[in-house]
């Protein structure tokens, strides 16, 4: 074969619809009987079910439904106490049994009273444990949540 005998036409010449019983695509042209989508201007956005909540809607509202946002897991002022001098991050509450993972998000709150100056360096803090800590002569600095490492699901070949 070659490039000179290739038998291509220009272009595709598009159907006319609703030209008669005889040209394939007549009386309804291919828009079936009535309804919203027979009408001209006919465009409904993507998702509409006709008026009734859409199924993307309609899912947080299922039961059995659940956030894959991880919860934020609370550490208290009170107990600070145990960490005086000492810089408090995820892996210090984590090694203490504190929280579950060093890679979970943390919120400090306010609970009791904090008299010893420590240094926080976690995800989040109420403004009143913000307070407790400056109050104890600490400082907190806001840290992003530590990634957990990424494990290959293949085996080694």
């Amino acid at each position: 074969m070659k490039y000179n005998e290739l038998n291509i036409t220009k272009y595709k010449r598009a159907k006319r619809v609703g030209r008669g019983i005889s040209a394939g695509q007549g009386k309804t042209a291919g828009r079936g009987t009535k309804g919203q989508g027979a009408r001209t201007g006919s465009s409904a956005k993507p998702g509409f079910s006709g008026g009734q909540n859409p199924l993307m809607q309609q899912l947080p509202k299922l039961p059995g439904f659940r956030s894959h946002r991880a919860k934020a897991e609370n550490v208290f002022t009170d107990q600070l106490e145990q960490f005086s001098g000492k810089t408090v991050t995820t892996d210090l509450l984590a090694t203490t049994g504190l929280i579950s993972s060093p890679y979970v998000r943390v919120k400090l709150l306010s609970r009791g009273n904090l008299t010893k100056k420590v240094t926080v360096k976690l995800q989040a803090a109420s403004e009143s444990a913000i307070a407790a800590v400056q109050a104890a002569g600490g400082t907190f600095e806001k840290a992003e949540r530590m990634q957990q490492p990424k494990t290959s699901t293949k085996a080694n070949k």
